[in-house]
């Protein structure tokens, strides 16, 4: 996965720079939120939020500049601004709205559609977001601006990046959907509770953690759609659009 995260952060000119800077923004965001008792509904207590390996407030670019590359020569995914590998485990409660109302239960969100999608394993192994998201706005005739939260699963910097670079590209929207580029995320609407390169990446369990983070960020900001997105292993990725439950 290092490799192919090496591959499309070089397509679409993602610098070293570039990734060391959002993983100080993801650790930054991440130990706000928990200072603040955003993820006090969705953890069980531990003892030490910022304990190595886990998130860190005092990251800066000269510290990460120093580390070497992990996957190849002259690389530039490093420890630092790829997720790491945490124990952890998450769940959560789907049904129908039916049976929800069997049980006198009210639902926090609906999951009003998802999309999965398969992509190269060998070139484009974590960039199958860019190809779920499109899909499923289109499918739901939506724009990135219709969308108030983004939940996007950050396994390396440079995936992320690539993932964001690729939708507001022309050339490869124009390729794989015969249409302009999508467009640019904004910032401000992404992940601002920190992600995976902070929190860790326990493998099979940060999806759910995604979606219920967008669920709760919608409820704590007041707003009303969320799009969750995540890349796999094998070429595979997800896009999920959730609706706030009032």
């Amino acid at each position: 996965m290092g490799f192919t995260s090496e591959k499309i952060a070089s397509r679409f000119g993602v610098s070293r720079k570039d990734q060391d800077e959002y993983t100080i923004r993801s650790h930054n965001l991440a130990y706000k939120a928990h200072k603040n008792g955003l993820y006090k509904n969705e953890i069980f207590p531990y003892d030490n939020i910022t304990d190595e390996g886990n998130i860190r407030s005092n990251l800066n670019l000269e510290k990460l500049s120093k580390l070497k590359p992990s996957f190849k020569k002259d690389g530039t995914h490093t420890a630092a601004n790829s997720s790491g590998l945490t124990d952890g485990s998450t769940a959560c409660i789907i049904s129908s709205e039916e049976k929800a109302k069997e049980l006198n239960i009210k639902p926090l969100a609906y999951i009003e559609d998802s999309v999965f999608v398969g992509t190269d394993p060998f070139e484009e192994m974590l960039l199958g977001p860019a190809y779920a998201i499109p899909k499923l706005l289109e499918r739901n005739k939506l724009t990135l601006n219709d969308i108030d939260v983004f939940e996007i699963h950050e396994a390396f910097a440079g995936q992320i990046l690539a993932n964001l670079s690729a939708l507001n590209n022309d050339t490869f929207c124009k390729e794989n959907f015969n249409k302009d580029k999508l467009g640019e995320i904004p910032i401000d609407k992404l992940n601002t509770w920190g992600g995976s390169l902070a929190i860790g990446h326990p493998l099979a369990a940060s999806n759910i953690r995604n979606i219920m983070t967008a669920v709760n960020r919608l409820r704590n900001e007041n707003k009303e759609l969320a799009l969750v997105a995540a890349c796999a292993d094998s070429g595979l990725a997800n896009a999920m659009l959730i609706k706030r439950s009032y």
